[in-house]
C-alpha cells in the first residue's frame, strides 16, 4: 500500500472532473527563489488618496456616497458592458462571440484599515446581505445568467486597493470553471438522487480529516483535491442552490466561518493573508439546478512561509496542476491555529 502522504500521488475534483498531482516529498527540498516582500503596514480609518473611501473622488470622477455600511457601485472600468449587441463571427477555425454583463464593487466597509478577519460578525452579516441584495437585483435581468462574487485580497493577488472590498462579475454567458461543476453536479444528482457536495460534507464529517471548522449550519475544509497549498472550501450543510435561501441564523453562521477561516489565515505566518475568494451557485439561466450546491473557495498563494508562494509555471501551465503539501497536511495545520486574531493575543 503507498503512503500517499510521503509519495507522489493523483487526486480527483469531483466537481469539475479533473485531477491534481500532490508531491509531499518536495517539501523537503531548499528553496532558493524569490522570497516576497512583506509589509504589514497599519493603514488609518479614513485615507483621503483613497478612491474606495467615503466621499472621496473615485479614478472616474464619480463621488463615493458617504456610507457607513457595505455598499456597491458599478465598476467605472468593467470589464464588461451591459448593452452589447448579441453578435457572432464565424471563419474557419476562428470564432467569436460578443458578450454583455454588468461588473459591480462592494465595499466591506467605510473603514479603510479593516480586512474580513479583523470586522465584527455582524459586519460580515451585512456584507452577505448586501450579497444577496445585489444577486437578487441581478439575477432579476433577462441577459444575465451567472454571477460570481468574489474578493483579491492583498498586493500578490493583484487587488490594486487595499480598503475592504469585493467585486460582483454579472454576465450573459456561463463560465468554464461554473460549467465544469454544473456538468459534474448535474450528472451524480441524475444518477444519486441526491447533492454532490452535500453527500462529500457528509463523508468529510465522518472521516474529520480536513475539516478546519464548522458550525451548526456551515462546514469550512481542505479539498480533498486543493490545488493551492492552504485552500479551503466553505459549504452550507444543507443544500442551498444560492445565497438568497440562506434565513438569518444561516447567515450569521456564514459570517461567523468566513471570520473564522481568515483568522486562522492571519495566524498561519502572523500577516495580513492574501488570497483570492470566490462564490459558486447556480447559473440564473431560468432552469431548474436542482443539483447545485453552493460553496466558497479560498485560492491562497503563500506555501512556506510569509515570504515564498506558490508559482503555478512549468509543468502547472503545460499539463496539469499540483501541489506539495498534502491536504491533510494543510487542514491540520490550520486547524491547529488559535481561533483569535493574533493582533489581539
Amino acid at each position: 500500500m503507498v503512503d500517499f502522504n510521503d509519495n507522489s500521488h493523483r487526486r480527483y475534483n469531483i466537481l469539475t472532473g479533473e485531477w491534481v498531482l500532490v508531491s509531499p516529498h518536495r517539501t523537503k527540498r531548499p528553496w532558493q527563489g524569490k522570497e516576497e516582500n512583506v509589509v504589514n503596514e497599519i493603514r488609518p480609518s479614513y485615507d483621503a488618496e483613497c478612491y474606495l473611501c467615503p466621499g472621496n473622488e473615485r479614478a472616474g470622477g464619480h463621488i463615493n456616497e458617504d456610507y457607513t455600511k457595505p455598499w456597491s457601485f458599478v465598476n467605472d472600468f468593467a470589464a464588461l458592458k451591459k448593452d452589447v449587441p448579441l453578435a457572432k463571427f464565424k471563419s474557419g477555425l476562428l470564432k467569436a462571440e460578443s458578450e454583455s454583463g454588468i461588473c459591480k464593487v462592494v465595499c466591506f466597509s467605510p473603514d479603510h484599515s479593516l480586512t474580513l478577519p479583523v470586522m465584527r460578525v455582524e459586519a460580515i452579516d451585512d456584507v452577505i446581505t448586501l450579497w444577496q441584495k445585489e444577486f437578487k437585483n441581478l439575477s432579476d435581468k433577462a441577459d444575465i445568467n451567472h454571477i460570481q462574487i468574489f474578493e483579491n485580497k492583498g498586493d500578490l493577488m493583484g487587488c490594486s486597493n487595499p480598503h475592504p472590498h469585493g467585486q460582483i462579475w454579472a454576465q450573459r454567458t456561463i463560465p468554464q470553471e461554473v460549467a465544469k461543476k454544473n456538468k459534474q453536479l448535474r450528472e451524480y444528482w441524475h444518477n444519486n438522487h441526491s447533492s454532490l457536495l452535500g453527500d462529500y460534507i457528509k463523508e468529510e464529517q465522518e472521516l474529520k480529516e480536513r475539516i478546519i471548522s464548522e458550525n451548526e449550519n456551515f462546514i469550512a475544509l481542505v479539498p480533498y483535491w486543493a490545488v493551492w497549498p492552504y485552500e479551503v472550501m466553505i459549504a452550507p450543510k444543507k443544500q442551498h442552490r444560492n445565497i438568497l435561501t440562506l434565513n438569518t441564523e444561516e447567515r450569521l453562521d456564514y459570517a461567523r466561518i468566513i471570520k473564522a477561516v481568515t483568522i486562522k489565515y492571519d495566524n498561519l505566518f502572523k500577516i495580513s493573508f492574501p488570497y483570492s475568494s470566490g462564490i459558486h451557485q447556480a447559473p440564473t439561466d431560468g432552469q431548474d439546478w436542482e443539483s447545485w450546491h453552493f460553496h466558497m473557495s479560498f485560492y491562497p498563494p503563500l506555501l512556506r512561509s510569509a515570504t515564498v508562494k506558490k508559482f503555478m509555471v512549468g509543468y502547472e501551465m503545460f499539463a496539469t496542476p499540483q501541489r506539495d503539501i498534502t491536504a491533510e497536511m494543510a487542514a491540520k495545520t490550520l486547524r491547529n491555529l488559535s481561533d483569535i486574531h493574533y493582533s489581539n493575543l
